[in-house]
């Protein structure tokens, strides 16, 4: 029986390698919730109650396929994305929005799953070969819980601080202006002065030696913006988002498996629509120009471009006071973007319906979603991971839910559904 399980065990690990499409994934997070109908699933005729100031569409280069009148440079390029309009989980609030869509889960157990970035920094920490960390943050991750879930904080992720946007990005551990070569040099050595003869020499020497690479060596170079042509960081745009995410694309040629650049101020309340006007603005720049950069490099083809947040923003505007004119969070249908390493373009996936306040066709969960994921990066979706002390779970507990799951993304993947899952 054992024999069984194991050859069982093998043929799936076999069959999730030759799925691979992708080797990294970047998740620009837009922490807060964007609103659906203001970028990727417009409802202009509505009225003003729904598109609120934005009554305009971009017409996209893929027929068929609109988005809203802030985002013209993602227009010119459907063909390289699919849009997911039918995401949802329900939840109006950022905690359990925060977890179900970094997680996965939305089984409602005791256990407190890893973020997705985790896993993917778990099941490849034997593959990985590189000097950076497996899982990446620009600049920040999550911190709404613990990221690194049971599998503990080993797989959290390395959270750069700083600010790309600056004259020299200060990255948090391993830049500091204020430090040079020679006077690190000078420490290192004061540093040996006063070891103990009695101490692995060996070990400590190669441990220092992996440091010193980290934070003087090539991969340092990763982080110098400085080394981009000035026209490249104008194309990005020089605000905080579009650094980042010029950023994630050096971490991803650097061979990083997972990127999350993670941008907040989409909360909005109040003064949804004048802050929209700049916000949408910095994404549309930023994420072209992301997509745009990896294609030409030869690199959308690997690498899983995720854009989204936690849930969505009301269809309906919030006209009366104190709202102002503002949007507030829904969980019930809202969208993603997404690109790259094994997703097709030009398509839409899901529907909404005329208000686009409850999901009409083929509804999408947060494990769905994941789900694909890990299949696209050669991991099963439907494996399990090591608990301390309840031994093997599930990798993605909802997945295996039909209540929960409503199936991984078949249709807008380049895999075949197999028999077993028809």
């Amino acid at each position: 029986m054992r024999k069984i399980y194991l050859l069982i065990l093998l043929l799936a690990v076999t069959l999730s390698a030759e799925a691979q499409r992708a080797k990294s994934v970047i998740l620009v997070y837009l922490d807060g919730g964007p609103a659906q109908t203001d970028t990727f699933d417009p409802k202009p005729e509505m009225g003003r109650n729904y598109h609120g100031n934005f009554k305009g569409v971009c017409k996209t280069n893929v027929e068929g396929i609109e988005i809203g009148e802030k985002l013209p440079l993602l227009a010119t390029m459907a063909d390289k994305y699919t849009l997911i309009r039918s995401l949802t989980h329900g939840s109006n609030a950022h905690e359990t929005g925060h977890y179900a869509m970094i997680t996965g889960d939305t089984s409602g157990g005791a256990v407190v799953y890893p973020s997705f970035g985790a896993v993917i920094s778990y099941i490849k920490r034997d593959t990985y070969k590189g000097i950076l960390p497996c899982y990446i943050s620009v600049t920040s991750a999550n911190s709404r819980f613990n990221e690194g879930g049971f599998l503990g904080n080993q797989y959290k992720s390395f959270d750069t601080g700083g600010k790309p946007e600056s004259s020299e990005y200060e990255v948090e551990g391993i830049v500091n202006k204020h430090i040079d070569r020679q006077r690190m040099d000078s420490r290192m050595a004061l540093l040996n002065n006063f070891e103990g003869k009695g101490m692995d020499k060996q070990t400590i020497d190669s441990l220092r030696g992996v440091n010193m690479e980290f934070i003087w060596g090539e991969s340092r170079e990763v982080f110098n913006l400085k080394n981009e042509p000035d026209s490249v960081r104008q194309r990005y745009g020089k605000s905080r988002l579009g650094q980042s995410c010029l950023v994630a694309r050096r971490l991803v040629e650097a061979g990083v498996p997972f990127v999350n650049v993670r941008t907040t101020g989409w909360d909005t309340h109040k003064k949804h629509f004048s802050k929209m006007n700049t916000m949408l603005a910095v994404l549309d720049r930023a994420l072209s120009a992301l997509i745009a950069d990896l294609d030409s490099r030869g690199l959308l083809d690997s690498t899983i471009i995720l854009c989204g947040g936690e849930f969505g923003r009301s269809p309906k505007v919030l006209w009366e006071a104190p709202w102002n004119g503002g949007r507030a969070h829904f969980g019930a249908a809202f969208s993603y973007l997404v690109a790259g390493g094994g997703f097709q373009g030009g398509k839409v996936l899901g529907a909404t319906d005329k208000t686009g306040e409850k999901v009409a066709q083929r509804p999408v969960s947060p494990c769905d979603l994941i789900g694909t994921v890990y299949l696209l990066m050669g991991i099963d979706p439907y494996g399990t991971l090591p608990h301390v002390s309840e031994g093997e779970l599930p990798i993605l507990p909802s997945l295996l839910d039909s209540k929960k799951s409503h199936g991984l993304l078949y249709e807008i993947i380049d895999i075949k559904k197999p028999d077993h899952e028809k």
